[in-house]
């Protein structure tokens, strides 16, 4: 083998690597977005149900300052 075929054979090969590489680095560019998509959903939905869950302790809250008021009331008027 020649110096000119060496040559070739590592341009083919390094022709390759590189055709190799590009594919490579879409595919991990496409399940990056997609696992970034996913995640953003997912922190989306946990944020409304930390929002309604808020909701509800306050509910929860004012219920009973409203029941702790009524029993002050009625143990004052005894």
């Amino acid at each position: 083998m020649n110096i000119d075929e060496r040559i070739e054979a590592l341009t083919q090969s390094l022709e390759l690597l590189s055709s190799l590489h590009t594919d490579l680095e879409k595919q991990t560019a496409t399940r990056f977005a997609e696992t970034a998509a996913a995640t953003a959903e997912l922190q989306k939905q946990t944020a409304a149900r930390f929002a309604e869950t808020l909701r509800m302790i306050n509910r929860r809250a004012h219920i009973a300052e409203v029941h702790d008021q009524r029993i002050e009331r009625l143990e004052d008027t005894q």
